[in-house]
């Protein structure tokens, strides 16, 4: 078993240098918000995410939710870290003060997420789909919604979820039949949702789903979806939870991992319907939909980064006192001398720094659009966004396939042993490239809409930024090496680009087949693009004499091994784009 830690250094280092939170802070008129506050808070954070929730987590696996008569129980000892969770005010971090938040940036929030998920995945999904709900809620909602829902919501008083699959209807939700009828001021709903997550629990006096379904003059198809809340109890007069409504758990998963976060199977209007209220237009559901399913894109992102960086925090100390080698004094030497242990630390290490370099980059891209002083300023940030969504959600899960494996085989035997607590990073992270869109559908939406749907061009303003990096690194002494590494980077992205726009409008199938390698490329692409901007910073504070020389000096390190190790992985994923679809398809369904 493992302790936690928050790598603080790594992530101010990127918060506050990196990305210079105290100009961006400025820049938007956050007068009261500073590197000193940011600093403070994520301090609290780590102490409340290394002592209250990361002890819970093997608790959690060992000991899932339970379907009882009177609904879903948590694991033993979860109610107790949601009500402190709560009460120290971390639900509401990013929310606006309309509603009860304290608006921080969402550098603050992200970096704080990080710490729930790597101190224990499972109670962190709770959280995270709340926020979802809230922001689908204050996008589209009636200010009537809004003021009955949202203040709870903020503050974690109540808790949300997100229903969109059914047994029928998964990655393709045209075919949601759930059916809802107007009745007077909201509508009774019918059907079952699957696979939804923290959809029932104890921990709160209310649960509030946001539920996809069909009006009964609805077009077919996606067009036809309409979304609509629906509050596991209904509310009094006085805004309090009251008479049960008609949506019940009749069903729990037993999954491969994430054992304490309950996966439900809800019916709603077993009874006569679930009383609903419609968010937004009729039949524009998946609009507001995806409000809620790209926040947790990046959540999901983020959950990858936090249990590879667990794993990683376990294998270190196992190689170090793991004593396997002999020398011919006979005296005992730990793995971590042995050069293909240090190979897999160092990928696990550079892989996390990667990893978390680009979800602080995108949640910073959510702080400049939101603060932009212009509407063409804020296009420019939101079409970043697009494309750091889907490479955020896809890549990161992927990389963390990867990385949490690698701990498991630091620990020989021991990982495969499930005492040890290695195996349930890796089991914990196998998930998290399916759930909120699997992977294909992430490279899909990059090689389809963010790239095919703009001809290229937010795609090809990023490469050129990344370009005059690699020309900033060619400036620097010693740093021609990683500086060409850099751009050989670049033209592979910028060759995938070019094959996706000739050939992924003509043929659906050359963009089905090359849209994961694609998105993997960009992946590791922009992984060495903020590795790079690492560097630069850090030898300018080291020549300045600023900073914390030590860690200065590994991040160089680090930044080096990923230019060898992992960018190259470019060059191969192009040569499978260019390959083209024909070997991909060119056996018959009987023929597998």
């Amino acid at each position: 078993m493992s302790d936690y830690s928050f790598p603080y250094k790594d992530a101010a280092f990127l918060i506050n240098d990196v990305l210079d939170f105290d100009r961006i802070c400025s820049d938007a008129g956050l007068e009261e918000v500073n590197s000193e506050l940011a600093a403070a808070i994520l301090e609290e954070a780590a102490r409340f995410g290394s002592e209250v929730l990361a002890p819970l987590n093997t608790i959690g696996d060992q000991q899932a939710a339970t379907l009882e008569e009177d609904g879903v129980h948590e694991t033993p000892g979860f109610a107790d870290a949601y009500r402190q969770y709560v009460d120290t005010g971390w639900p509401s971090l990013a929310a606006e003060e309309e509603f009860g938040g304290q608006a921080m940036p969402r550098m603050v929030a992200a970096a704080a997420t990080e710490i729930w998920y790597s101190a224990c995945a499972s109670f962190s999904l709770c959280p995270l789909l709340t926020t979802g709900a809230v922001e689908a809620i204050a996008l589209h909602g009636s200010d009537e919604l809004k003021d009955k829902y949202l203040p709870n919501l903020v503050s974690g008083e109540w808790t949300g979820s997100m229903c969109l699959t059914e047994p029928a209807a998964g990655s393709d939700l045209a075919a949601v039949a759930t059916r809802a009828v107007e009745a007077g001021d909201h509508y009774l709903l019918t059907g079952q949702k699957i696979y939804i997550t923290w959809g029932d629990h104890q921990m709160t006096d209310n649960v509030i789903h946001l539920v996809l379904a069909r009006l009964p003059d609805a077009p077919a198809g996606v067009k036809g979806i309409s979304l609509f809340l629906v509050p596991k109890f209904l509310l009094d007069e006085n805004g309090q939870p009251g008479e049960r409504n008609d949506v019940y758990c009749v069903g729990l998963e037993h999954k491969m991992g994430i054992h304490a976060s309950p996966t439900c199977t809800l019916n709603f209007g077993d009874n006569g319907g679930a009383v609903a209220y419609l968010v937004g237009q009729p039949n524009n559901g998946l609009a507001a939909m995806f409000t809620m399913m790209n926040e947790a894109r990046q959540g999901v992102g983020i959950q990858g980064l936090g249990v590879s960086e667990r794993s990683y925090q376990q294998a270190v100390p196992y190689a170090k006192e793991r004593l396997q080698g002999t020398r011919r004094d006979g005296s005992r030497y730990p793995i971590i001398e042995f050069p293909d242990v240090r190979r897999m630390l160092m990928l696990m290490k550079a892989g996390t720094e990667a990893m978390r370099g680009l979800a602080y980059f995108a949640a910073a891209e959510t702080d400049l659009e939101k603060f932009a002083k212009s509407p063409e300023q804020a296009r420019k940030h939101t079409a970043r966004i697009g494309l750091y969504t889907p490479i955020v959600k896809g890549w990161l899960t992927e990389l963390a396939q990867e990385l949490t494996y690698l701990g498991t085989q630091v620990h020989g035997g021991m990982g495969y042993v499930e005492e040890t607590g290695s195996a349930q990073h890796y089991r914990d992270a196998r998930i998290m490239t399916i759930y909120e869109g699997t992977t294909g559908i992430q490279a899909i939406d990059l090689a389809g809409r963010k790239t095919l749907g703009d001809q290229g061009k937010a795609v090809q303003d990023w490469l050129d930024e990344i370009d005059a990096t690699a020309a900033e690194l060619a400036a620097v002494e010693g740093f021609t090496g990683m500086a060409d590494a850099l751009q050989k980077a670049v033209e592979a992205g910028a060759a995938a680009r070019a094959w996706i726009l000739e050939n992924g409008s003509a043929d659906r199938n050359s963009a089905g087949a090359a849209s994961v390698n694609y998105m993997m490329l960009m992946g590791y692409l922009c992984g060495g693009w903020v590795m790079g901007k690492s560097a630069l910073k850090a030898t300018e504070l080291l020549a300045a004499g600023a900073g914390d020389k030590g860690f200065l000096q590994t991040k160089l390190v680090t930044v080096r091994f990923y230019f060898e190790h992992l960018l190259p992985r470019t060059g191969s994923l192009l040569a499978a784009i260019l390959a083209g679809p024909e070997s991909v398809m060119a056996l018959d369904p009987e023929q597998f």
